[in-house]
């Protein structure tokens, strides 16, 4: 591309990001995600995501600073949806037993229905965490389930349901890791024990099954 065509498509970028900011901030962000997702930190283009949101490098600088800075923000927002929706569960109308559950089946059915959530948390733990480090904001999106966790749990010890000796992140870390392992090793599981994770029986079975454990460890059964 010229630098004519560049700076044509540049104005014509200032133009819209004046007309709708967040809207074209938006559409950068869910791009990006797609393309971190599949390419990592270190094979994602920023010209890619540029031509997919008909914007231009120096706009996707302008919002976000540096790829890493568009990374990091890709990761706050996948931390924010999960948690976003988990907020809406609404599981302190639940009974602590129902409310595990659902705790439970959500997780399974969003890490399921969210690969490129999966795949992100991956490949940031290839990174080791160095960008979740860089974000206080991820860390303040993740304090609200260990309190919600900690308020069901309390509440079932009240009751007479649930042990006393859990702590909440070890509860969160156990539904999390068979949720998670189940979409990030689908492929690789499924190719060696020749099972399709996905198939409706299985999928059910498995659900049920998380389900069942956690809440038969919470009762000391």
């Amino acid at each position: 591309m010229s630098m004519a065509e560049d700076k044509g498509r540049t104005d014509k970028a200032a133009a819209s990001r004046k007309n709708d900011p967040e809207s074209t901030r938006r559409d950068i962000l869910a791009v990006a995600t797609e393309e971190f997702a599949t390419h990592g930190l270190s094979g994602a283009r920023v010209d890619a995501i540029a031509e997919r949101t008909r914007t231009t490098k120096r706009m996707i600088y302008y919002y976000f600073g540096s790829k890493e800075g568009l990374y990091i923000a890709v990761l706050e927002k996948v931390y924010g949806d999960i948690r976003a929706v988990e907020s809406d569960l609404r599981l302190e109308d639940l009974d602590p037993e129902q409310a595990i559950r659902r705790l439970v089946e959500f997780t399974f059915d969003y890490e399921e229905a969210h690969p490129d959530f999966i795949r992100l948390v991956s490949i940031e733990n290839i990174h080791h965490a160095k960008y979740i480090a860089q974000s206080s904001a991820i860390r303040n999106l993740n304090v609200p389930v260990i309190d919600t966790i900690a308020e069901i749990l309390a509440r079932g010890h009240r009751q007479g349901v649930f042990r006393v000796d859990v702590d909440p992140v070890d509860l969160h870390m156990l539904i999390s890791s068979f949720c998670f392992f189940r979409v990030s090793n689908q492929h690789s599981f499924g190719t060696i024990f020749r099972q399709d994770l996905g198939a409706p029986e299985i999928r059910g079975k498995h659900r049920a099954m998380i389900g069942d454990a956690v809440v038969r460890y919470l009762k000391g059964d």
